[in-house]
């Protein structure tokens, strides 16, 4: 893996349709400040519909054990076609998460109806590893120290220390790329 610090990664980030714009939230699942950004998340899903791409990346901080094997459980849940319910679930029990570890995100699973061997064999097999080390990759190339990250229009704005005025910059940013 390597850190190409390369400015060109921002722009290679997903693209969205003409009268859409893309905001990728750079989280991690077992982060109480990315629960904290949950009220932000669904603010600006109100706001904009689907004008408004949002996009989950992982960034797995080493000082939280579980944070990996989640960020891999997501992707089977978006496989399963629950991604963004399973995050904001699994973000609602950070705390628990760190205590029981792998069978909160198996609850996690049972409680939203997704199929929960898939999602044990997943977490065995690895199959989601790939997507997980790429967005952590990424991440590191454009910078993305702290979650929750957010970029948008080219732009990153770093939510880890603070959430205040970040949803209003968001909005600024969205308001000129829908303007556009």
């Amino acid at each position: 893996m390597t850190d190409s610090h390369s400015p060109d990664s921002v722009s290679a980030s997903p693209s969205a349709p003409a009268g859409h714009v893309v905001l990728e939230v750079w989280c991690e699942l077992q982060c109480p400040d990315c629960h904290g950004a949950l009220d932000d998340v669904r603010a600006l899903r109100a706001r904009y519909g689907d004008r408004l791409d949002i996009v989950l990346r992982h960034f797995p901080l080493e000082k939280h054990k579980h944070a990996f094997a989640a960020a891999q459980a997501a992707e089977e849940a978006a496989e399963q076609g629950q991604g963004w319910p399973y995050a904001e679930a699994v973000l609602a029990r950070t705390a628990e998460l760190g205590e029981r570890g792998e069978a909160v995100l198996l609850d996690v699973a049972r409680e939203l109806g997704l199929d929960v061997e898939e999602f044990d064999t997943a977490l065995v097999d690895g199959r989601h590893i790939l997507i997980v080390d790429a967005d952590q990759a990424e991440g590191k190339a454009i910078g993305v120290t702290g979650t929750p990250t957010y970029v948008i229009g080219g732009e990153r704005l770093d939510g880890g220390k603070s959430q205040d005025g970040l949803r209003a910059r968001i909005e600024e940013i969205a308001d000129r790329l829908l303007a556009g």
